[in-house]
This record gives structure tokens, sequence and C-alpha cells, in this order.
């Protein structure tokens, strides 16, 4: 079981490590580019990746040893996520890189560990991955009711507690409590393409994300005009049938548009690192990025 904990927590490393070599990538930090990001580049993302391995195996075990309701898991899960952000913030001089998706793998990486408690084969099938994301719904079943009450007396208020107030989107919480269906549309995208090799698949992937998701990267930094435009154009180009070389030629000239900008679809990358892992779990692809 150490081992098996071993390999699942280093998918999830290995998933962001995975998103953010992703390249070209329209607005975002890639091995070329930093997107639209002033602050951080590739560098930062992968000390970021560094400082968070300890906990996703510590995810991994709460979940498989707690015993009781999933929701009383959640709390010994934030806390442990408190001490990770922690992490990454020293390890990235105080920019925030992560922290939605260190949120979103606590969830999924505690939700797994209880997976495991009645089923230990791998790889998983789409059936597991469904459990799990069930389970996560449960752990987080009343996070955006507590997390987002009293909002208006608050004085300080985070990126994703303004966007409630202003749009009411709840953002990864929303997403958690909900089951992630996003990441289950995702999901269904990765195993009807497998004809593609992964890094085309992937950034097609990303395309798709960014036609669909209410990125709250994208509400912070533009706005509901601004998500609307990259959701059509995100859309278009998905339709246009390019070939590899063609999408990849346009995805740098849509980084550059985006960068122009400042618009970065930092919600759809979290989430594609999230259907990265389960594609792991899956067997979809490795890590080597070999198809399997």
């Amino acid at each position: 079981m150490d081992e098996q904990l071993l390999t699942i927590s280093n998918y999830a490393e290995t998933a962001l490590y995975e998103e953010v070599a992703l390249s070209p990538k329209p607005g975002l930090v890639d091995r070329f580019s930093n997107g639209a990001h002033r602050d951080m580049d590739f560098q930062t993302f992968l000390a970021s990746i560094q400082s968070l391995r300890p906990f996703f195996k510590e995810y991994l075990y709460l979940g498989l040893t707690h015993r009781g309701q999933p929701s009383s898991l959640f709390d010994s899960l934030r806390e442990t996520g408190k001490m990770a952000e922690t992490a990454m913030l020293k390890a990235t001089k105080g920019i925030n890189t992560h922290k939605g998706a260190n949120f979103s793998f606590a969830v999924l990486l505690g939700a797994t560990g209880l997976h495991l408690q009645s089923n230990t084969h791998l790889p998983f099938t789409a059936k597991d991955t469904q459990k799990i994301l069930s389970l996560s719904q449960d752990i987080t079943q009343d996070i955006v009711a507590k997390d987002f009450q009293q909002l208006t007396t608050k004085q300080h208020l985070s990126y994703g507690e303004e966007l409630y107030l202003k749009y009411q989107i709840s953002g990864i919480r929303g997403e958690a409590a909900n089951g992630y269906p996003a990441l289950q549309k995702l999901m269904c995208f990765l195993r009807k393409h497998q004809e593609l090799r992964q890094e085309e698949l992937l950034l097609r992937a990303l395309l798709y994300l960014m036609s669909e998701v209410e990125d709250s990267n994208i509400l912070h930094r533009g706005g509901r005009d601004a998500l609307k435009e990259i959701k059509k154009e995100s859309l278009d180009l998905q339709k246009s049938r390019l070939s590899y070389v063609q999408l990849v030629k346009k995805l740098k000239e849509y980084d550059q548009q985006l960068t122009t900008r400042y618009l970065s679809p930092g919600g759809s990358a979290d989430l594609l690192s999230l259907g990265i892992y389960f594609s792991f779990l899956e067997k979809l692809f490795s890590p080597s990025g070999k198809k399997v």
C-alpha cells in the first residue's frame, strides 16, 4: 500500500509538471512564455510544485485512514492544505502559483484515499473516477455556504470572495461541491480522443476547457465581456479543424493576443492538471507521455 500511495501522489505532482510544461498555452506560463503573468515564470512553477510534493501523499493518507462521514474529512484536509500553501508561498517568495490547484488536489487526493479503502486495484476505470468525484462532492458539500457567509461584513476579501459577491460565481469551491462537473466533461473529452498523441490531446483539451469553463481568473482580470470573448475565440479555434502544426502556430499567436490583453485562463489550466492526474490513474496515458 505504501508503494501505491507513493505512485498516486507522484501522479498528482507529475500532473502539475505536465501542465506547466505543455506549450504553447495562450496567456499561461509554459516553457517558452510567461503569458499574461508579470510576476512568475516557468522556474517559479517548478519551485512551487516541488514545495507541494510532501503534502500530496499526506492528503491521500488522510483519506485512506479516515473513519466517519466524508464531510468530516474536509477540516483535516484544509488544515494540511494551509500548511502546503504556506510552503508554496515561501518557495515562490509570496507568488500565488498553485492556490487553486492545491485546494483541488487536497480534496481529490483525500477522495482518492477514501476510495482506496474499498478499491485498491490500479488502473482505475471511468467508474472509479466517477466515484472519486462523487466522494469529493460529499467531502465539500457545505463549503460554499460556510466560506461565503457574512462576506459583506469582512474587511479583506480574497479574489474568489470578490467574484462571488460581484457575479455569484462560486469558483473552484462550487466546482468541488458539485462533484467537479467541468472535470467530468474533460475526462469524457480525453477518453474520446485517444487517437491523438498526448501533447496535441492536452492542447486541444485546454481549448475545450477555455470554451466551457466560467474561469475565475479571466473574470477577475477582464470581467464578463472578456470571459465571453475567450469562450467564443476558443470554440472557434476548436471548430477550425486545424492540423497539429497549424494548431501550434495559432496558439502561439493567441498567446500573444491574451498577453497583450492581460488575460490568463488559470482556472482552465488547473482543471487540466486534474484531468492529467485522472488520466494517469486510468492509464489513458503515462507520465512519460507514451500511450499505453
